[in-house]
């Protein structure tokens, strides 16, 4: 009876680890998230019935295809930042913000970053007005003056290394820049992942080819068409958003009080493609938010029709006949050219 417990206490225990290790996502996920998919990040979620086998159902028609992703590190990075600035002059505005970029600038000099690197794109610059009131001895009016003026700007900021970012963030902050736009990613030999690509499609392609063969196909004997498609898909692309929060009270109930419910925060994270429908993978491991670079190519073989053999005709020669006065028949042949 002891051994019994022992061993649903390890049973018990085992289960809820492996529940832990799922991690709050997917826990989450099936109860309480208020959630809104953002970009085209749903199209390769988790389906509910992906646990389910495929009815196969023998076909004339060979279908070979083949998918292949990267996931590839950017080689650099451009942060975006938007910076508003008001002052009661152009020249006062100007000044403000001018002072504000130099000292940024400055910060990001002395952190490794290049004045090549910091690029200032000015958005607007207009003038500001207020509504005063205008009365007269009959009537009131309400008239717009000019107050001062609004200048807008983006800073694009160029890095390539991840741990650079957490330091272009502070020094934006001490300089009251806080409006992150957004950031890209880039890569610089973009054709040589795309060859990559083909080269290990064709491997995997060749072994399917010689699985076939194995099985008695001869694919000589049938018509192939093919279709092939490629893509490129960056880290905004897959971001998903959540609200972990439980807003049931027990305790309101008893006292039959109102409930004044709090602020829920809204976390994201990252949610790539899944490698689970590919059949080659570069770089399967994912630490952070990568490049995913995809390639697909499907091949369908179509039974040539058979060819029938040609019905031989029986050649019929043409003759003629001689009859002699005694009786005799003689027979000739027409010849022809």
């Amino acid at each position: 009876m002891k051994k019994l417990i022992i061993t649903s206490l390890i049973i018990v225990y085992s289960i809820s680890n492996f529940a832990q290790i799922k991690g709050n996502a997917i826990s989450i996920s099936r109860q309480n998230i208020a959630s809104k998919d953002l970009g085209n990040g749903y199209v390769y979620g988790n389906h509910s019935n992906h646990f389910k086998s495929a009815n196969l159902v023998p076909n004339p028609t060979i279908n070979l295809e083949v998918k292949a992703l990267s996931n590839i590190i950017a080689s650099s990075y451009t942060a975006v930042f938007n910076v508003t600035q008001i002052g009661e002059t152009s020249e006062e505005t100007n000044n403000l913000i001018k002072e504000r970029t130099l000292k940024l600038k400055s910060n990001l000099a002395a952190k490794g970053i290049l004045t090549s690197d910091f690029v200032i794109d000015v958005i607007s610059f207009v003038p500001v007005y207020e509504t005063i009131v205008e009365k007269k001895l009959f009537s009131k009016k309400y008239v717009e003056v000019p107050k001062g003026f609004e200048l807008q700007q983006n800073i694009h900021i160029k890095f390539t290394k991840v741990a650079q970012f957490e330091e272009i963030l502070a020094a934006c902050a001490n300089n009251e820049i806080y409006n992150l736009v957004k950031v890209d990613y880039f890569i610089d030999n973009l054709q040589e992942v795309y060859k990559k690509l083909r080269v290990e499609i064709l491997k995997e392609l060749k072994e399917k080819q010689e699985f076939y063969k194995n099985l008695g196909f001869d694919l000589t004997e049938y018509t192939p068409i093919i279709a092939d498609n490629k893509y490129c898909y960056f880290p905004r692309d897959f971001y998903k958003n959540y609200q972990a929060f439980n807003s049931v009270s027990m305790e309101a109930l008893k006292k039959k009080r109102g409930v004044y419910q709090a602020k829920k925060q809204t976390s994201y994270y990252y949610d790539p493609i899944s490698f689970r429908d590919y059949d080659v993978v570069i770089n399967p491991s994912i630490v952070e938010p990568v490049i995913q670079i995809g390639m697909e190519i499907k091949l369908q073989y179509t039974p040539k029709p058979k060819q029938e053999k040609p019905i031989e005709k029986e050649v019929i020669k043409n003759k003629y006949y001689i009859i002699s006065p005694d009786g005799s028949i003689d027979i000739k042949e027409i010849k022809t050219t």
